[in-house]
């Protein structure tokens, strides 16, 4: 297995992203697997900004902090990572930094651009430097240019990348990847996808960072797509929107982050008793309020499992990666049609803005159910007939014969309001016979690791990657056998494998991106499993595969 880890530091402003985006997107067309991550601050200029770009041979799954180059367009970039550089590595950077490191290689990329004739070509100078230190042709690079730089300024920047191809030596030699038939894809964009092939018809949000990329992206496809995408005044308008639009029939979505999610709790309640489906997408940056804007974390778990007051059936689902992204999202709006209940999608913002190199996806894997629009039944239409299972039939209003009556009031199974003991009871009782059903569609967590191990360790969501990378390298590291069990659908919470693995463990350990471990509490409400040990972050920064074993080792493994 080969691969090297590429970081791009600077001040915002700088052109950190644009930069990043045409490497990543070279190496990919080269055919390596990509896997790249951005740690970037709130605000607009200055400050310091990364991106980390990973690209080997085998599938990469999560980031790392270990890294083979720097290509650093300010001081801070080298006085921030060079600790973390290998000795092998080169530092990247014009002739005006500051630094005397041995490792630095210095162009001279101000005189380079002004020959060029535009001082904005910088960017381009530095990805021609970087193709050569790799080792890497220039085959691909125009056709990757015309993907981000607009057609009147091309030649300039095929000159850029030329002239800092020629500026520099071969420092790496070139590995030869076959990923070039697989896509490259953010979280972000995966969620988008998955709901366009699910059947979206309506998605309504107010921008809120991380989630606003969903959107954005979702916008961009509309016309084709035949979506409508509405910017609400807030995400109290949002999710009524698409409680609305779902209401009369179209396939509905709405986003936000937990701030705007916290807004959106009473109309949650509105689609529960209501029985009205609803997908919506909490991607999850630091709170509490305006928290860490542009960081990541897992800490609304528990508050989305029970928000809004009383009790209804819902689920929740950690997405874990950009192919589980795609498919989860689909299959929440399976479920929430089925069963006529809300689902509740967690991302974060490491998943939402990580790009990765996956399969290309298979719509036809999941065929989303719809609404009725006619009644077959025998006796009278009821919107809320009492039933074996609790779901009752849902038609569309306006689209068939029958009257269709819904209430956020308790009401009967006509759908007329009431404040009958017997008939509350009743109502309650229906609904949450859903749960039983949902039950047997719960999807196991990934098993990961090896099957005579004897520490088990657990995670949710975007924790996949780096937990994977962990348990292959405590595997490769210690005489000791590691795996562990990573969920996805996470409430409500699957336990049969959790309670077989359980039972085999010597000892258990949580790893998640808060402050209370929140799934080692829910993994003992739900079924007494006591958790012997967490690793907890949350400083907004994503754990890494290195970083989880080096605190499960207390020492470094690499």
């Amino acid at each position: 297995m080969r691969m090297y880890n590429l970081l791009i530091g600077g001040a915002a402003g700088q052109g950190v992203d644009t930069t990043a985006a045409i490497l990543e997107k070279s190496f990919k067309a080269s055919g390596y697997n990509v896997f790249s991550v951005k740690d970037f601050m709130s605000r607009v200029r200055g400050g310091h900004n990364f991106s980390l770009i990973r690209f080997g041979t085998t599938e990469i799954v999560s980031h790392s902090t270990i890294i083979d180059g720097i290509i650093a367009l300010d001081d801070d970039t080298v006085r921030l990572h060079k600790d973390r550089l290998k000795a092998s590595g080169f530092i990247l950077c014009d002739i005006k930094l500051q630094t005397t490191d041995k490792r630095a290689i210095k162009i001279n990329m101000t005189q380079m651009a002004k020959e060029i004739g535009n001082p904005r070509v910088a960017g381009s100078i530095l990805v021609g430097a970087i193709l050569k230190l790799f080792d890497e042709s220039l085959a691909h690079i125009e056709k990757v240019l015309k993907t981000s730089v607009k057609i009147d300024y091309l030649p300039m920047n095929n000159a850029a990348v030329k002239a800092g191809y020629n500026a520099v030596k071969k420092h790496f030699s070139h590995i030869n990847g076959n990923y070039a038939g697989h896509m490259l894809i953010s979280g972000t964009e995966a969620v988008a996808m998955g709901a366009v092939a699910a059947g979206l018809k309506f998605y309504s949000a107010y921008p809120m960072s991380p989630s606003t990329g969903i959107m954005e992206a979702l916008a961009a496809k509309s016309n084709k797509a035949e979506i409508v995408v509405e910017q609400a005044e807030d995400e109290i308008a949002a999710v009524n929107m698409a409680i609305g639009a779902s209401y009369a029939g179209a396939c509905s979505m709405t986003g936000t982050s937990g701030g705007g999610f916290s807004l959106m709790v009473e109309a949650l309640g509105l689609s529960g008793i209501a029985e009205i489906p609803l997908v919506v997408i909490d991607v999850q940056r630091p709170g509490p309020a305006t928290g860490l804007p542009t960081r990541t974390e897992q800490s609304d778990l528990l508050f989305v499992k029970s928000a809004s007051q009383g009790e209804f059936p819902r689920m929740v689902i950690a997405l874990r990666n950009a192919q589980d992204a795609f498919y989860q999202t689909m299959r929440a709006f399976d479920i929430a049609e089925r069963y006529q209940m809300p689902v509740i999608l967690l991302s974060d913002q490491y998943l939402g803005d990580a790009l990765s190199t996956v399969e290309l996806f298979d719509p036809q894997r999941i065929k989303p159910a719809k609404p009725l629009f006619s009644y077959t039944g025998k006796n009278e239409y009821l919107r809320y007939a009492y039933t074996k299972s609790g779901i009752s039939p849902r038609l569309i209003p306006g689209k068939s014969d029958q009257v269709v009556i819904i209430d956020s009031d308790e009401h009967d199974e006509q759908g007329h309001i009431t404040e009958s003991a017997e008939v509350r009871t009743q109502m309650v009782n229906k609904r949450m016979k859903k749960l039983t059903g949902l039950y047997h569609e719960l999807i196991e967590p990934d098993f990961i690791g090896n099957n005579d191990f004897s520490i088990l360790l657990l995670g949710w969501g975007s924790i996949w990657g780096p937990l994977k990378e962990a348990v292959d390298l405590l595997n490769q590291n210690t005489s000791k056998k590691y795996s562990a069990l990573i969920f996805g659908d996470i409430y409500p919470l699957p336990t049969k494998l959790l309670k077989e693995k359980a039972n085999q463990a010597d000892s258990i350990i949580n790893v998640e991106q808060n402050a209370t471990g929140q799934l080692a509490k829910l993994i003992r409400e739900e079924t007494s499993i006591t958790i012997d040990n967490s690793i907890l972050k949350y400083d907004g920064r994503q754990l890494s595969g290195e970083e989880i074993a080096r605190q499960i080792m207390g020492r470094d493994v690499l």
